[in-house]
């Protein structure tokens, strides 16, 4: 009987513990990073370092944009505490990370629409101007997705 009552009281301890436990909230930002200059010693050890951090679920470095995208709960970890993370890594000397407006993924065939100023360099795709691959140009470099 004693053994039995053990029993129960440890799995009742069990149902309350995973019952209170908060649902995970997913959310996904994409950081610039500055100051990276290689892709091993710098974008793999950002990847590393974030994807241990408490929170991050998923965390990718694309060396060639300087970009971060990780997905994190929001539970458990910020925004700001990415960025801070990322600005301390290397003893703060290093690296400087902000907030990115879009989320940038190893490379894609995805294309985005030029602007007026460099229509030489784009192509006519789904009835819109779209810079070309191989654009070097500011106006397109920073339309990579």
């Amino acid at each position: 009987m004693r053994m039995q009552k053990i029993v129960y009281t440890i799995v009742l301890a069990c149902f309350i513990l995973v019952g209170c436990a908060k649902e995970v909230q997913k959310e996904n930002v994409s950081l610039a990073i500055s100051g990276m200059t290689c892709e091993i010693g710098c974008a793999k050890t950002i990847q590393s370092k974030l994807s241990k951090k408490e929170g991050v679920l998923d965390a990718k470095v694309v060396f060639k944009d300087s970009i971060a995208n990780i997905q994190f709960d929001a539970n458990t970890t910020s925004k700001k505490e990415l960025i801070a993370f990322v600005d301390g890594i290397a003893g703060g000397e290093l690296y400087k990370a902000s907030e990115s407006s879009a989320i940038k993924s190893e490379p894609s065939a995805k294309k985005h629409e030029c602007t007026a100023d460099c229509k030489e360099k784009c192509e006519m795709s789904e009835n819109k101007m779209e810079c070309k691959e191989d654009c070097k140009m500011a106006c397109c470099k920073d339309k990579k997705a």
